[in-house]
């Protein structure tokens, strides 16, 4: 594809090989049945994230199936924040949607999301049934009022990978790990407009989650506390009115 397209589409993954072409079939089908012009301009970028299940190999063989197709391998294992951050930069799209690779997440609820990309700069997914064991769940609901309470951060679900950025948004998040829990966050930071959308969840079906409370939960209060503080220490100014310039005619 020589055109830049309209929408790209990013998705991390490590080891997630029998969900790959279950997952890329739906895409496919659900974008190229987007309405004129936008059905024929878009790119779907997969990062692999250090897989070590075959899902290397499959990725490939799906960007050879499918030309909407791309995929970046990292040389190793980085963790979430790292695959969303290499997927960004080369992510050529007006808008970026993001998405796991768990089949947790219906790739037609994009189409819910799409129409609010025209009036805000982050489209938040929030999972309102959730298919998740009740540990995850309780911690999430725990995560939410720490977050509401120490950085004021009222987007229920940041959790939930179904996003859809405006391509300008992204030169705003900074490349740390654990920032990925705290899109809505940096965005507000930087004064842009965000907004929370329920979508489906469903149970997995394949391969195993790499989310717990034990590689989560300390980690998430380091971050915590360096979201608190871009928010205190953040530069935020505004220029007053242009003084107009006085010409002086020496004739």
């Amino acid at each position: 594809m020589t055109q830049s397209p309209w929408l790209s589409v990013v998705i991390p993954i490590k080891d997630e090989r029998e969900n790959l072409p279950p997952l890329t079939s739906q895409l496919i089908h659900v974008l190229r049945n987007l309405p004129e012009p936008q059905n024929t301009s878009f790119e779907i970028l997969y990062i692999d994230d250090g897989s070590t299940d075959g899902s290397e190999e499959r990725l490939d063989q799906l960007a050879e199936e499918y030309p909407e197709v791309l995929v970046l391998h990292l040389d190793k294992n980085y963790g979430q924040t790292a695959a969303f951050d290499a997927g960004f930069r080369h992510a050529r799209g007006e808008l970026v949607a993001t998405l796991d690779g768990d089949l947790q997440y219906d790739p037609a609820d994009l189409l819910i999301l799409l129409p609010f990309a025209s009036r805000h700069d982050l489209v938040c997914g929030q999972r309102t049934q959730r298919h998740d064991t009740f540990i995850r769940r309780l911690s999430s609901r725990i995560a939410f009022f720490v977050r509401k309470t120490v950085i004021h951060d009222t987007i229920h679900d940041t959790g939930c990978s179904l996003k859809i950025f405006r391509k300008s948004m992204l030169h705003y998040i900074p490349p740390f790990k654990g920032m990925h829990r705290f899109y809505p966050a940096l965005a507000k930071i930087h004064g842009l407009s965000v907004v929370e959308i329920p979508v489906q969840h469903f149970p997995r079906i394949h391969g195993q989650s790499k989310y717990g409370i034990s590689n989560r939960l300390f980690s998430g209060l380091y971050d915590l506390i360096a979201i608190r503080w871009m928010q205190r220490r953040y530069v935020n100014y505004q220029m007053k009115e242009e003084r107009k310039k006085i010409v002086h005619d020496n004739n």
